[in-house]
């Protein structure tokens, strides 16, 4: 069967598609299989119910990279985000907390609940943008392994030690503790306020089967805190037309590059032959040979059900069998007649315009990953909440709004399984909570679409919903994405890379392991 593309890629979600591009950049011929009929993955945008578009999954932008940004000049393909400037967390005595993106106001808000608050929050804005920008150049890297001799490991652990060893005695020991401690406790060194505790810790729950007080959820705050756009830091926006613009400018670039992308077209196996991939076949039954194959699925879908266990060591399939996926998050997104007017602060005023987070202590959010510990959906979940159609009005009908609600915790593995019924009581759970900050929200409700882990594995291919194609906790990350000894996007099986959100630096629409799988690709091949 002779080879008719360079590289097959598997999958068509953001980062697929970036590693196409760059592949396509370099000269390969490069051909993207996507198994639905649009591209995207998570970051799609739909016309859920007549004349309202949403961002269906995924719903902002913050991680993606601007050198990617830059490399394939997005822009110019049609990529436009527009800034969310506001954070309102609405809190039970009628009272909130604003965070606002001007400097001097959300000084002022802030020492209305804490003068000494408002004083180390500078302090630890320029700590977290120093974190950041030591973290930054780590997502770049191929982790090195540091178990290996070989040259090319014990080099990247020699960069990483001078990275490391750069940032200066202070810088090194704050990172330490981002790397090891529980959100609410690292927060409990500089805060006094709950609610702006609990707001800022709810930033190291998301994607994760873990609660504010779990150790290792810091580190998830920094992920999240290395949101950038235009070289701000801790930005956060909302790409004109949901997110589904972000995949079809990184398609358009992908595709004016040379790369061909085919959706309808789902993958059935990797053939591999003699140890080494040499192609796929489709559940049409036809085959596609190539040079190599690079799958942008999760570890568990690649290795399991694409390659198939016979084909690899049995200790690397134990490492795939144990990486946890846990998915937690669902998703409520629903179609207005009306805005919500929130009790705290009424009106349709700039605090609609940006996010709007149900998190009003650490208790709060503790409590609801209590019962998702133990197998229940939360009954007062953490809700982060955005309305799309404020700042770009083409997403709704003239007057009339959508909203997208991202919620914790629905745990996958939800007692009873993920009935109707359950599916329904999930949903009533998040209006509920949402109509005791914002009353007229129910009869505010046109339309509503209820979205679970179970929907999001069946729908998108994510194994147990998990939104980051497996947790992002500290066993599973670095040169532990996803197993020991292969977090450099090769595999056991020659010709065979991964490309994917399960490899280093993890997940959110970031693109990072799209871009660093295709650069170690072109480099092993010089």
């Amino acid at each position: 069967m002779p080879a008719s593309y360079d590289a097959i890629v598997i999958g068509g979600g953001h980062n697929g598609l970036v590693c196409a591009a760059y592949l396509a950049r370099a000269g390969k011929r490069v051909v993207v299989l996507e198994r639905r009929d649009e591209v995207g993955g998570a970051a799609v945008s739909e016309e859920v119910f007549p004349g309202f578009t949403f961002s269906t999954y995924s719903y902002v932008v913050s991680l993606l990279r601007p050198e990617i940004i830059r490399d394939l000049d997005l822009p110019r393909h049609g990529l436009h985000i527009l800034p969310l400037e506001s954070t309102l967390t609405p809190l039970a005595n009628g009272d909130y907390l604003a965070q606002w993106s001007d400097h001097d106001q959300n000084h002022r808000e802030l020492a209305r609940h804490s003068a000494r608050d408002a004083e180390a929050l500078e302090e630890f804005g320029r700590l977290m943008h120093q974190m950041a920008r030591a973290v930054k150049p780590l997502l770049g890297m191929v982790p090195p392994d540091p178990a290996s001799l070989a040259p090319r490991d014990l080099l990247g652990l020699m960069r990483v030690a001078r990275h490391v060893r750069g940032l200066g005695p202070g810088a090194f020991h704050a990172l330490c503790k981002l790397m090891t401690m529980s959100a609410a406790d690292y927060l409990d060194e500089w805060f006094e306020t709950d609610a702006l505790k609990a707001t800022k810790s709810a930033s190291g729950i998301i994607g994760t089967l873990l609660g504010p007080r779990s150790p290792g959820t810091a580190y998830v705050l920094l992920h999240h805190y290395m949101g950038e756009i235009d070289g701000v830091f801790r930005a956060w926006g909302f790409a004109k037309g949901g997110n589904g613009s972000v995949s079809a400018a990184i398609a358009g670039a992908a595709r004016a590059l040379g790369a061909e992308i085919r959706t309808g077209a789902p993958v059935a196996r990797v053939l591999v032959g003699n140890g080494r991939a040499t192609g796929v076949a489709l559940e049409s039954g036809e085959e596609i040979a190539a040079q190599c194959v690079v799958s942008g699925v999760d570890p568990r879908r690649t290795f399991i059900e694409l390659v198939g266990a016979e084909h690899l060591p049995s200790e690397f399939v134990e490492a795939i069998r144990r990486f946890k996926f846990r998915g937690s998050s669902g998703k409520v997104n629903l179609a207005l007649g009306a805005l919500p007017d929130f009790t705290c602060l009424p009106g349709a005023g700039p605090h609609l315009r940006g996010a709007i987070s149900i998190s009003p202590s650490v208790d709060y959010l503790e409590r609801a990953y209590d019962e998702a510990k133990y197998g229940e959906c939360s009954r007062r979940p953490y809700l982060d909440i955005v309305i799309p159609s404020m700042i770009d009005p083409a997403m709704a009908p003239p007057g009339r709004h959508v909203m997208s609600i991202f919620v914790q915790y629905a745990p996958y593995a939800v007692n009873g399984g993920w009935t109707e019924a359950r599916r329904a009581a999930f949903g009533d759970a998040v209006i509920d909570t949402l109509a005791e900050y914002a009353p007229n929200i129910r009869s505010a409700i046109l339309h509503r679409q209820v979205i679970t882990p179970a929907d999001i594995e069946r729908t998108l291919g994510l194994s147990e919903g998990n939104i980051f194609q497996g947790e992002l906790t500290l066993q599973q990350m670095f040169f532990l994405r996803p197993a020991p000894a292969w977090a450099k996007y090769q595999t056991p099986i020659h010709a065979l890379w991964q490309c994917g959100a399960g490899t280093h630096p993890g997940g959110g629409v970031m693109g990072a392991s799209g871009r660093n799988a295709a650069l170690t690709m072109l480099g092993s091949a010089r």
